[in-house]
């Protein structure tokens, strides 16, 4: 039985990618679950609930949920570099936790002359982005209308040179051809 278990077990892993999974819920470890990407890859970690908050970031990477975090039906999820500790979102009133979550991935509020960023959208922070199997991949990280981005620590073997392997827009970072880094992002409006 065992021995059929461990070659279920392979098989599921073989078919399923290079996606792991941590097996975890509130109760095992106090309020919430410890999550991280290792080696820039995708993680998925199981907690209880439909919907879940990042309470503490423990990466250098900024978690930015719906690009490098998020919930879907498998549950939670982390991938380049983001690494921290996940609760369950118990909803006391479905506004309240709506307007955070909105305020939480949308870094605008409106105005007058239109979409302004909030105070403090201004920033800095590091992303990993890598090219898998040399293959073409896009970092979406919102930089601004004057947003500049630059290779903080090369991760691959691959030199990675703006303009031939790597380069940004004002919606993120693209890599290529092998160039994996962590990128600083001066995100700036204007």
């Amino acid at each position: 039985m065992t021995l059929r278990l461990t070659a279920l077990a392979a098989l599921v892993m073989l078919f399923t990618g290079p996606t792991s999974v941590v097996h975890a819920n509130d109760h095992e470890h106090g309020e919430g679950v410890n999550c991280e990407s290792r080696d820039m890859g995708k993680t998925r970690c199981r907690i209880s609930g439909s919907d879940v908050r990042l309470v503490h970031q423990t990466s250098d990477t900024q978690c930015i949920r719906g690009e490098n975090w998020g919930v879907d039906r498998k549950g939670l999820w982390v991938d380049h570099g983001c690494a921290g500790r996940f609760v369950a979102a118990h909803s006391h009133s479905g506004e309240e936790d709506r307007h955070a979550q909105y305020h939480d991935s949308h870094a605008y509020s409106t105005d007058r002359g239109g979409w302004q960023p909030e105070q403090g959208w201004d920033t800095r922070f590091n992303m990993a982005c890598a090219s898998q199997d040399f293959h073409y991949h896009f970092c979406a990280a919102d930089l601004g209308g004057a947003g500049r981005v630059s290779v903080a620590r090369q991760v691959s073997n691959s030199a990675c040179v703006e303009g031939r392997n790597w380069g940004s827009n004002r919606a993120g970072v693209w890599v290529d051809q092998g160039c994996a880094a962590e990128f600083t992002v001066d995100r700036r409006w204007r």
